[in-house]
């Protein structure tokens, strides 16, 4: 099975969602600020990188995570899902689970991606990523977990998570 969480720029939200996938970050506790930024691809990816499906690790059970930055498009999931179709051609192959992160995405790590990565005024981002990070880090976990279950369970040979209902509250 492959594992794609996918979100805006790829670098925050599904960086998460696939470190804990691969548990580098702890069950039992919110993860420090040193914990979350040493997530290997947190808050380091450039708009450049946006439609790359990054590999991060095989897990527990055997099973590829990746993510992937979609930035504003709304086709690029269906289309993936036609490629791996069209690649597929009726053969049976891994089932590919795409789990989009981006509803767990508070305002605080909306406003310091803004600030890091595009305004490049890290003193002020950074520090928002952070708080962000750590106010939705139990709905990255619910997410992940839901995202494993539906891997486990579903019959499709692609399942498309958009994850509406784990929105968070949007406020600093």
């Amino acid at each position: 099975m492959i594992y794609i969480y996918n979100c805006y720029g790829g670098t925050h939200s599904s960086a998460m969602a696939a470190a804990y996938h691969l548990k580098k970050l702890p069950e039992d506790r919110i993860p420090s600020k040193e914990e979350i930024l040493n997530i290997d691809i947190f808050n380091k990816l450039t708009p450049k990188d946006m439609g790359r499906i990054i590999f991060h690790g095989i897990d527990e059970d055997g099973h590829k995570v990746y993510t992937l930055g979609r930035g504003s498009s709304k086709a690029m999931i269906p289309a993936l899902n036609e490629l791996f179709l069209l690649l597929n051609d009726g053969t049976k192959t891994d089932k590919v689970i795409f789990s989009n992160a981006s509803p767990t995405v508070p305002l605080a790590m909306t406003f310091g991606g803004l600030f890091s990565r595009r305004l490049h005024i890290d003193f002020i981002g950074i520090p928002l990523l952070v708080k962000g990070a750590k106010q939705t880090y139990h709905n990255t976990i619910t997410l992940v977990k839901r995202t494993i279950e539906i891997g486990k369970t579903t019959k499709n040979q692609i399942e498309i998570l958009e994850n509406k209902n784990l929105e968070v509250n949007k406020l600093f």
